[in-house]
């Protein structure tokens, strides 16, 4: 799938993914502040901002997505970044295509699959991806609409904006989601999924910096998860961005984009 994408900088290339019901817009103000070291490619996963729509939604899918974009471009080698969902793709791109890579980070997120997490995490995706659905456009005339709309199932202000990011306008008082919120929501089970440990290859990925953040007020990515990423990235520095969640890119901007520097040791 060619995936629509933004570029800013000058330098070797690296891919940023941005997370579930995310696009490429969340990292601009990061590529502005490392566009003197990297040429940055900030795509729209599928189903999400203005690349295509597809019924098929996996890690599977979405790793080969990341392939295609860096045939397009023309890379060889470059370095690969991930946040929440995109993160869980870079690093089903990194075990596939491990030569391709120069450097990899994995912004707070297991690549894991955890039966408590994953299920929390379902059941609240689940609702908010149900409320996106039941939303009523007809009567949707202003942004105002359909906050207070969402208001009604989705009680976190916060995550209510994040979600209203996706609300776009297609004529006059018309509105809509650039998000494909039918097949998120079909394939939720395959998005809440995690690498397979046992069927990770024998040989451990190494050769590049690798580094995974982590929210110091966030549980994705737990203590309990270190050991598997060492078994599969043994050379790799797990980091706690402090005063920071999940989105620690919007938290933390500083911090998350002096540990990119770091993976060319520009920092």
């Amino acid at each position: 799938m060619r995936l629509f994408f933004r570029s800013h900088g000058s330098g070797p290339p690296l891919i940023i993914l941005h997370g579930l019901y995310g696009s490429s817009d969340n990292w601009v103000s990061i590529a502005k502040k490392i566009g003197e070291n990297y040429t940055v490619y900030l795509p729209d996963l599928r189903n999400h901002g203005q690349s295509p729509h597809s019924a098929i939604m996996n890690y599977q899918a979405m790793s080969e997505d990341i392939e295609e974009l860096s045939e397009h471009l023309g890379l060889k080698n470059f370095f690969l970044a991930g946040h929440s969902m995109g993160g869980k793709v870079a690093v089903a791109y990194s075990i596939k295509w491990p030569e391709k890579l120069s450097g990899l980070l994995i912004a707070d997120i297991s690549p894991f699959a955890n039966v408590t997490t994953e299920n929390k995490a379902f059941m609240l995706h689940k609702s908010i991806l149900e409320a996106m659905s039941s939303l009523n456009f007809s009567n949707i005339h202003s942004r105002t609409d359909a906050d207070e709309e969402l208001k009604k199932k989705v009680i976190d202000e916060n995550i209510r904006g994040f979600i209203l990011k996706n609300l776009q306008r297609i004529s006059g008082n018309n509105f809509s989601w650039k998000l494909n919120v039918k097949s998120i929501l079909n394939n939720l089970n395959h998005i809440m999924e995690g690498i397979d440990i046992s069927k990770v290859p024998e040989n451990q990925i190494t050769g590049f910096p690798v580094i995974f953040l982590k929210g110091s007020e966030s549980d994705y990515l737990s203590n309990s998860d270190y050991p598997g990423v060492l078994k599969i990235f043994p050379s790799a520095e797990i980091n706690v961005v402090k005063n920071a969640g999940h989105w620690l890119h919007a938290d933390q901007p500083d911090e998350v984009a002096r540990n990119l520097l770091s993976l060319t040791g520009d920092f």
